[in-house]
């Protein structure tokens, strides 16, 4: 008996349905609180269960939370001895009146309803309600790319009445800003949640006039690790890599131009990929700006090979003109000039010695700079290998071209100075 009367059963002292403790059919319910009087006061609280996604391309997120609102109304009041509230599931939401709050600027939400509805109804004796909900909404984001992958994002979900105006219903934050909780297990695998926090002001319609309109308000910070990894290093490195055609001899062009060829290629390959996980946005991203810069580089290094080959085709066309005229009308014996191609001793090479500038070049020619170049060969083996040491090192000084060597410094010099600018600018 004493534990019968400890866990007394309302509805059965009641004789009737629950909606009859509560009065549900004696008002109309479908008239806010306190209606013709002042505004109704409904003060909100979220809790944050889960950030889903950042779609950047897309602008928008996804967010799972609680919503909880909070109000009187004098209809829903009942008798209690021991000031105990009830508890109701969704069933009884649709005969009562609950604030219509919507979130504006969402594109799709819903109310989770496995096994059931996820809505709880919470009415105290004096009238006071609570009303909660577990919800999932996909809202709108305006994000600025313009420091892309170096920026942070600032997005808010936003929450209105969509009927009733500030005359009408007040809404507001039941406690500030501890009126925002978030599960401390909240992580996303390219951002970092910096802060979370609470805003509120009206909105107006020129149809309808004004509306209490509140604000979460969270601050991302995205993670760069994942970009230099996928973006940056392999850019970096197709930009050194073109740089390996400077010390390749002038003369090998299968292999400059191929290589030149496979770090342009390479370059445009990485640029489609991160345009293609972007929003086509009007303006330049510092992504952009970091490839591009990287793709004229590698651009530039192809260029001076050209530079360098055409250059160097130039100068063997003179050579051979200089060489014609030479051979030709030096005022060299027809013996002495069959020395040059002969298998002929060094004394009788340095008989050429004897023959003055005057004697072997023509009026017209004085003021050319002609250098010949003779492969002396001798019947001895030391003095063979000497002059063949002799010819490997000249070609090797012949086969390196001037503007070869001022790319070498003025190439990765440009491009270190680049990134220090870079990195101090948006990082």
């Amino acid at each position: 008996s004493h534990i019968f009367k400890k866990n007394h059963d309302l509805t059965k002292a009641w004789k009737g349905k629950t909606e009859q403790l509560l009065r549900v059919d004696e008002h109309d319910f479908t008239m806010r609180p306190a209606f013709g009087g002042p505004a109704i006061p409904v003060g909100v609280d979220v809790q944050v269960e889960s950030l889903d996604s950042i779609s950047e391309v897309d602008m928008d997120f996804t967010m799972t939370l609680y919503l909880r609102h909070y109000w009187k109304d004098e209809r829903l009041s009942f008798p209690s001895t021991n000031n105990k509230s009830m508890t109701f599931d969704g069933r009884l939401v649709k005969k009562i009146w609950v604030p219509d709050v919507f979130f504006v600027h969402s594109k799709r939400s819903f109310i989770h309803d496995t096994t059931t509805d996820n809505i709880m109804l919470r009415v105290f004796p004096d009238g006071h309600v609570l009303y909660s909900m577990r919800v999932t909404v996909t809202a709108m984001c305006n994000m600025d790319f313009s420091h892309f992958p170096l920026d942070s994002q600032t997005c808010s979900l936003e929450l209105e009445s969509y009927a009733y105006t500030d005359e009408d219903l007040m809404l507001y934050w039941k406690n500030g800003n501890e009126s925002l909780k978030t599960d401390e297990k909240i992580s996303l695998s390219q951002f970092l949640i910096q802060k979370f926090h609470t805003t509120s002001r009206l909105a107006f319609y020129s149809s309808t006039g004004w509306y209490n309109r509140l604000y979460i308000n969270f601050t991302l910070r995205r993670h760069i690790f994942f970009f230099l990894l996928q973006t940056y290093f392999p850019a970096t490195l197709m930009v050194m890599l073109s740089w390996v055609s400077f010390w390749i001899d002038r003369r090998a062009v299968p292999a400059r131009v191929s290589l030149g060829i496979t770090t342009v290629l390479t370059m445009s390959t990485i640029i489609t990929g991160v345009n293609a996980s972007m929003p086509r946005v009007s303006y330049i991203k510092a992504v952009d700006i970091y490839l591009w810069v990287s793709f004229v580089f590698v651009f530039l290094s192809v260029l001076e090979y050209a530079a360098v080959n055409y250059l160097t085709t130039v100068q063997e066309r003179k050579e051979r003109k200089l060489q014609k005229r030479f051979s030709c009308s030096c005022g060299i014996p027809h013996s002495k000039t069959m020395m040059l191609d002969g298998n002929y001793s060094e004394s009788d090479a340095n008989s050429l010695a004897g023959y003055t500038r005057n004697q072997m070049v023509p009026e017209e020619e004085k003021q050319e700079k002609i250098v010949v170049h003779l492969a002396m060969s001798n019947e001895s083996n030391s003095s063979r290998k000497r002059g063949l040491k002799g010819h490997v090192g000249l070609r090797i000084i012949q086969n390196t071209h001037a503007i070869d060597k001022y790319s070498r410094l003025i190439f990765p010099g440009t491009y270190i100075f680049f990134n220090l600018i870079y990195w101090s600018v948006f990082s």
